[in-house]
């Protein structure tokens, strides 16, 4: 297969991954929301994920304040409430009151969760890497969050169930069809 070497190194070539809403809480107690595009799992033992946040963001100061977020993942259905998120700032925006969403009590953490997200992660921070334009805040998952209607017999995620809103640079976009399971190549 025939490639184009880029003039200049850019990430805008990356697949797609999920848009998350990442909790936090200020001072006062006003919870807030911000979106963010660039996420993943960062560790399996102890699970972690990563989050990329702008050094001006409002968000991010109060990560650092209370050392904890959440993580909340958003369905195709909720992209104009998490485009919304994603254009304003905290710091004049009760975000949570524009988009009707409700703050809900986390477990282990300060910060709320967002009760409207059928999957939710709380986390605590266990280390910040300053990269640039932006911090990669790793937090270790301390419990999780997930819809009944989403769970199978089980109590597994059931992956068909699931509708959720993914990055790709500039456009919001949701799965398509199932593949194959990891290994079920005979790989």
């Amino acid at each position: 297969m025939p490639k184009t070497l880029l003039p200049r190194p850019t990430i805008t070539s990356f697949f797609p991954w999920p848009i998350v809403l990442a909790s936090t809480v200020d001072e006062a107690g006003k919870p807030n929301i911000i979106t963010l595009g660039a996420s993943c799992v960062c560790c399996a033992d102890p699970p972690v994920i990563g989050i990329a946040m702008g050094l001006s963001r409002y968000s991010l100061g109060l990560m650092q304040r209370t050392g904890d977020f959440g993580v909340n993942l958003p369905t195709a259905e909720q992209a104009r409430e998490t485009d919304f998120c994603g254009s304003r700032s905290g710091r004049d925006t009760d975000k949570f009151a524009e988009c009707g969403f409700t703050a809900q009590p986390a477990t282990q953490i300060t910060s709320p969760l967002i009760l409207e997200c059928p999957v939710s992660f709380e986390c605590k921070i266990v280390q910040t890497a300053h990269l640039g334009s932006h911090d990669w805040v790793m937090g270790e998952i301390v419990a999780v969050h997930i819809a009944e209607e989403l769970l199978d017999e089980r109590g597994n995620l059931a992956s068909a169930r699931v509708h959720p809103l993914l990055s790709l640079w500039g456009e919001y976009w949701t799965l398509g069809e199932k593949l194959e399971r990891w290994g079920g190549y005979g790989g």
